[in-house]
Parts: structure tokens; C-alpha cells; sequence
């Protein structure tokens, strides 16, 4: 299969072979985030049995069904940051314990949503669990009650105490995180130190059931490439996961960001080639881990992701609440496809966060809820989660799943065909694209398209469709070949059926 590309340019030609070695795309690359921070559980996902916003025992209704029209895999839990300050047994039975929120605002974080509250999210959202455990300030004993309490089906002291806040069986715990941040806000370690740390702490996360917990280890931030070594090397037999943190700033700076809305042409390229610096961060990353690990038993973990702006002006600078634009549609596009190229050694991600902080899914004000163009770019890729990928081979010095200058792609295949999604960061130029396929094209079954008409474009209460998915016309079928032609600013999605 060959693409040939049309850009106002000279035409390139990027050789798909579909008969490469490949790999799924787990579907957990599209996973959410939640801590406890600004409005993201509370009043996002938890307003109380006794709020008069629909819910079923707690948990928003709207945001529930929002989140589940896009299948979301997986949640990581509680934190972040805040992780590393939690302690569990504040969270549960009938007197909740009130703690102050330090890394966020300084609020005081009442509780009300704990281990119990958030298993019930998973219910209803029927998605795994990813939870944090607190190194930071944390004890080893404090975890493995932890995992004990969520997990043991036996009589002891923890299963009992979890059966007498009303849960009699055991919880599945497929993913437990050792540690956040351990390089900063979970302890300020080095990475030897926490290597060893990790060492310790994992050993009481034991698998109690017939379902094994993955473990995962703190990785490295952005670009430490030591700290990947070092833990590689000092922790890699322990492990089954290793994280990776990265987000997309603007500016660079953590003082001066940049705003979500309002910027100048600059300001979304520069945006744009932060976020392609993830392809190098997996491919350098994933270097270390393959000269320790050639099987790729462990996976990285890339659990938390996403743009990363000043604060909406007149909200609480420790709330992180920023819009979402059609420039972060395109981050997410660009993003989605890089994880799908190293899904051989990438098995899970999770974005930050899943609402009303950072590059949020949705956005809730009282009783409202609005979703973002990033989460219809989720929408959008749906059909590429547990899909084969579909390797591809560009011209010499054309980047990675390239489309010209400004364009990117990706392929996947299943039983049912092949998925094309491609995404056009240019904000002037449209890109074309013609696609090969091995065989006759029988079918269509769907074509859909995230544009807006401008680069800030976004969804408020009072536009809430602003910018949302519609039919995409603009292609043509020939026998084999998809000829398609996206418009500045845009992702799109074309099921092809053979």
C-alpha cells in the first residue's frame, strides 16, 4: 500500500506494507486521569447522593454517560501529586476525614470521594483501575493494607474493615502505581534513591486473587533519560510498568505559559512542535528500555499527558482550569498517532485530566456539561483501540507517520478494515492524501471531520457545538485508492472496508 501526498508541494510517497511486522494498539492508550484537584472529582465527577444534578450514588450522571460514549479503558487514581499526600483510611466508611489539599489551592479536601466511591465510578464507567499509592509520605504498611483492603478475599483484618463499609467481595486492581513524581512532588528523590525505594514498597504489593496487579514505577519527567536508566537497570525484573510524564507547554516556561485561547499564528506552531517532541521521548525512552528489557515485558506508562496553559483568568491559579480549542484537538491527534507507532512498548496513557482541569474531556458549570474538541478527537479514534497498527515507510527524512509539512496520519486494521485518521496542523494550506490498499475498496461505512473556523475555536455553555464532528465529504474512491483532502486545523476519521 502506497500514500502519496499533495501539499502544494512536490508530492511524496510513504509505502504502508501491511504484511510488516506489527502490534496492537492497546486500548488503555486511552485512558483518563482523575485526581483531586480543582473541580476534576469534585463537582466533575462527585456532587452526593443528595444533589439535584442527576447521579446514581454520587457520581454526575451526564459525565458518566459522556465518558462512556467514548469507551474509556482506564482511570488513574487518586493523584498526581495529591498520591503522594493521601492516606486511604481518610477515605472511607462513615466518617470521612477532612485533609488541606497542599499542592492544589489549599483547599480542604473533604473525602467524601474514596477507594469505595471510586470503584463505583469504574462500575458504572466499566473501566480498570489505575491507582496511585503515596511513597512520598506514605509507609510500606499503609500501602499493603491498601492493596489488602481492595483485594483480599479472605479473612483479615483489612477484608473484614471493607466488608463492614459494605463491600463484601474483593475489587479487581489491575494497575497499581508505586509512587508519583518521586523525582519532584512525590519526594524530591534521586533516581538511585528511588529505585531502591521502589524495590521496597513493591514487594507488599502483592497479588492476593487470581487476577495479577501490574506494577508501575515512577518514571522519568519529560527528558531525564538517567533516571530511565537507572531505574532500568536497578528495577526492571520488578516492575511492570514504568512511567513517563510529559506536557505540552507553549512558551516552555512553567512561569508564563501562555493562554488557551487568544494566541497568534507563533504560538500554535511553537504549541504544535512541543507536542511532536513525544515522538522523541518514546523513541529515546524506549531505547533505554530495549537494551534492558529486548522482550518489551515492561510497558510504558504514559500517564499523564496533555497541554498545559496559564490559568482562565479570574479562576483559582491551583485549580488548573484552561479551554479547550481546536489547537488542542490537534495536540491530541498528533499525540494519539505517536503512541499508536510505539504501541509496542507504549500500553498505556492517560491525559490530563478528564474534567475541568487541564486538557480536559468536558467542562462542567453547575448542572451543565460541554465537551471539548479533544474529546471529540477521542471520539474520533475510537476504532483504532486493540487494533493492529499498520507500519509505514516514509520518504527519506520524512518524519515519522508524516504528511507533508503540516500533516500526520495513522492506520489501523481489524477483521471489519482498515481506520485512516489524519489530523492538519497548517493553518493555511489544506494537505492531500491518496491511499493505496491492497485490494478493492467495497465500502465506506463512516467519514467524519473536527474542524473550526478558527485556531482558537472552542465550546463554551452557551456554544456548546462550536466545534464538533460532522460528515466528511471531501474524498474519493477509485478501485483501491482513497484520495482525501483535509482543510487547515482539522482531524478526520475514514473507515475503509475491503
Amino acid at each position: 500500500m502506497f500514500v502519496s501526498i499533495h501539499q502544494g508541494e512536490e508530492a511524496g510517497v510513504i509505502i504502508v506494507d501491511d504484511d510488516a511486522a506489527r502490534h496492537r494498539i492497546d486500548r488503555r492508550i486511552y485512558g483518563q486521569f482523575a485526581e483531586h484537584l480543582g473541580r476534576c472529582i469534585q463537582e466533575g465527577v462527585w456532587v452526593g447522593t443528595d444533589s439535584p444534578i442527576p447521579n446514581k450514588n454520587g457520581i454526575r450522571s451526564d459525565v458518566v454517560a459522556a465518558l462512556r460514549r467514548i469507551r474509556v479503558p482506564v482511570v488513574r487514581w487518586p493523584g498526581g501529586c495529591f498520591a503522594d499526600d493521601y492516606h486511604w483510611m481518610k477515605g472511607i466508611g462513615p466518617e470521612r476525614q477532612p485533609m488541606v489539599n497542599t499542592h492544589w489551592g489549599g483547599v480542604i479536601e473533604p473525602n467524601e470521594f474514596g477507594t469505595h466511591e471510586y470503584f463505583e465510578l469504574l462500575d458504572q464507567l466499566d473501566a480498570e483501575a489505575y491507582i496511585n499509592g503515596n511513597v512520598g509520605s506514605g509507609t510500606v504498611a499503609e500501602m499493603q493494607d491498601w492493596v489488602e483492603y481492595m483485594t483480599l478475599d479472605s479473612v483479615s483484618p483489612m477484608a473484614e474493615l471493607r466488608k463492614r463499609h459494605g463491600r463484601e467481595q474483593p475489587w479487581k486492581l489491575e494497575f497499581f502505581g508505586v509512587g508519583n513524581e518521586s523525582w519532584g512532588c512525590g519526594g524530591n528523590m534521586m533516581p538511585l534513591e528511588y529505585a531502591n525505594q521502589y524495590r521496597r514498597f513493591q514487594t507488599y504489593v502483592r497479588t492476593y486473587g487470581e487476577h495479577p496487579i501490574a506494577k508501575i514505577a515512577c518514571g522519568a519527567n519529560a527528558d531525564d533519560y538517567e533516571w530511565t536508566e537507572v531505574l532500568m537497570a536497578r528495577a526492571a525484573g520488578h516492575m511492570d510498568g514504568l512511567s513517563l510524564h510529559y506536557y505540552t507547554i507553549p512558551t516552555g516556561e512553567w512561569d508564563a505559559k501562555g493562554s488557551a485561547t487568544g494566541f497568534d499564528d507563533d504560538t500554535w506552531y511553537a504549541t504544535i512542535g512541543r507536542a511532536r517532541k513525544m515522538e522523541e521521548l518514546l523513541t529515546r525512552h524506549g531505547a533505554i528500555m530495549d537494551r534492558y528489557d529486548p522482550q518489551r515485558r515492561v510497558g510504558l506508562v504514559v500517564d499523564e499527558w496533555g497541554t498545559w496553559y496559564d490559568v482562565e483568568p479570574g479562576t483559582e491559579p491551583g485549580f488548573l482550569h484552561q479551554q479547550s480549542t481546536m489547537r488542542d484537538a490537534v495536540v491530541a491527534a498528533i499525540t494519539l498517532n505517536a503512541f499508536h507507532r510505539h504501541a509496542s512498548r507504549v500500553r498505556m496513557a492517560n491525559v490530563a485530566q478528564m474534567v475541568n482541569v487541564l486538557q480536559a474531556m468536558i467542562l462542567t458549570d453547575g448542572p451543565d456539561l460541554v465537551t471539548t474538541p479533544t474529546y471529540h478527537v477521542f471520539d474520533l479514534y475510537q476504532d483504532h483501540q486493540d487494533a493492529v497498527h499498520v507500519e509505514a515507510i516514509g520518504e527519506p527524512g520524512e518524519r515519522p507517520g508524516g504528511l507533508g509539512t503540516h500533516g500526520d496520519y495513522t492506520i489501523s486494521r481489524t477483521g471489519r478494515g482498515y481506520t485512516v485518521s489524519m489530523a492538519n496542523a497548517g493553518l493555511e494550506h489544506e494537505v492531500s492524501a491518496v491511499f493505496a490498499f491492497p485490494s478493492a475498496i467495497t465500502d465506506i461505512p463512516s467519514a467524519r471531520i473536527l474542524a473550526a473556523a478558527d485556531a482558537d475555536s472552542h465550546n463554551t455553555f452557551e456554544r456548546p457545538h462550536e466545534v464538533a464532528p460532522a460528515d466528511f465529504v471531501d474524498y474519493r474512491v477509485d478501485g483501491v485508492t482513497l484520495s482525501v483532502t483535509l482543510p487547515p486545523r482539522s482531524v478526520a476519521t475514514v473507515r475503509v472496508a475491503q
